[in-house]
């Protein structure tokens, strides 16, 4: 085929959102909150969606999936930074995205997104569509096997599309999941592409069903593995800490929040990714030797997985 196919796109997006939260509702025993918005045509934007939200749940505290399908009449600023022949041009973009925020700190948060934009260049000429996407994890513990696991999961699922890639990717998910003003990584990292189009809509079309689909064997068999392990409130206040870092990243540095607020998007499915609970502590320095520090100074730096 290798022309665009919209339809196709959002069918397996909706579909995939389906099977993300069925087998999370299975896991946690309680059932995601269906939101269902229609946002009216604007100067900006216009589109559809349903927000899916999981909270106080046995195992999430907060767990939200979003699917989402807008049209614009001009690409934002955070989309063209790359391709600025694009300016100005009018756009639709589709996407599922999803954070979950375990309640026991000893299970990580997990990110995942995958997402098709195509635009029509103002001079005329055939629609411009690129994808992106992945997943990252973010430990508040460390565990070795669970960061290796994820990592293997992601090269396993890009492996078909070259040998390139998942080094290609997970280096691009070093260098953005990075809070700069902190120098620090927010987590673990995984994969990240953006701004992809090589070998035409197909192949693209390919990868991302690839990265979504194999999200949810990436990250339940840690959950599995680390849901019952013992807490207390010194693990409860380190992970709040370190959600504060998460809640940094999101609003200072994250592309995607940045284009949904930035092109009139619904602000609650935006900010969905927000933890219910964060803390800050002025120039907080972890117990030398402790979990906590051996998480923030041996553990959350760029290094090989796989």
């Amino acid at each position: 085929m290798n022309q665009p196919s919209i339809t196709a796109v959002r069918d397996y997006l909706t579909s995939l959102q389906d099977r993300i939260t069925g087998a999370l509702s299975d896991l946690d025993g309680h059932a995601f909150l269906s939101d269902a918005w229609d946002k009216p045509a604007s100067d900006t934007l216009q589109g559809q969606g349903v927000t899916r939200i999981l909270e106080e749940g046995a195992v999430f505290e907060r767990a939200g999936c979003g699917f989402s399908h807008v049209r614009g009449p001009r690409l934002p600023p955070s989309a063209t930074q790359h391709r600025p022949e694009l300016s100005g041009a009018p756009f639709e973009a589709m996407g599922v995205s999803l954070v979950f925020h375990p309640r026991n700190p000893y299970v990580p948060t997990v990110h995942m997104n995958v997402r098709m934009i195509a635009a029509t260049p103002l001079d005329g000429s055939e629609p411009v569509c690129w994808f992106g996407g992945g997943m990252d994890l973010t430990p508040y513990y460390a565990f070795e096997e669970d960061a290796v696991h994820f990592h293997r999961s992601c090269r396993d699922a890009l492996a078909p599309f070259g040998d390139d890639k998942y080094p290609r990717f997970k280096a691009w998910c070093d260098d953005y999941f990075f809070l700069k003003h902190r120098n620090e990584a927010r987590g673990v990292g995984g994969v990240f592409f953006d701004d992809f189009s090589e070998g035409g809509f197909d192949n693209g079309f390919a990868m991302t069903r690839a990265v979504g689909d194999a999200f949810l064997s990436a990250y339940l068999p840690i959950v599995e593995r680390r849901r019952e392990t013992p807490w207390g409130e010194r693990e409860r206040a380190f992970q709040l800490y370190r959600r504060g870092r998460y809640v940094e990243f999101n609003l200072v540095w994250d592309r995607g929040t940045h284009f949904g607020l930035q092109s009139g998007g619904r602000s609650e499915s935006i900010l969905m990714s927000m933890p219910p609970l964060a803390r800050w502590a002025y120039n907080h320095q972890p117990e030398p030797g402790s979990p906590e520090d051996r998480l923030t100074r041996h553990f959350l730096v760029r290094r090989d997985w796989v």
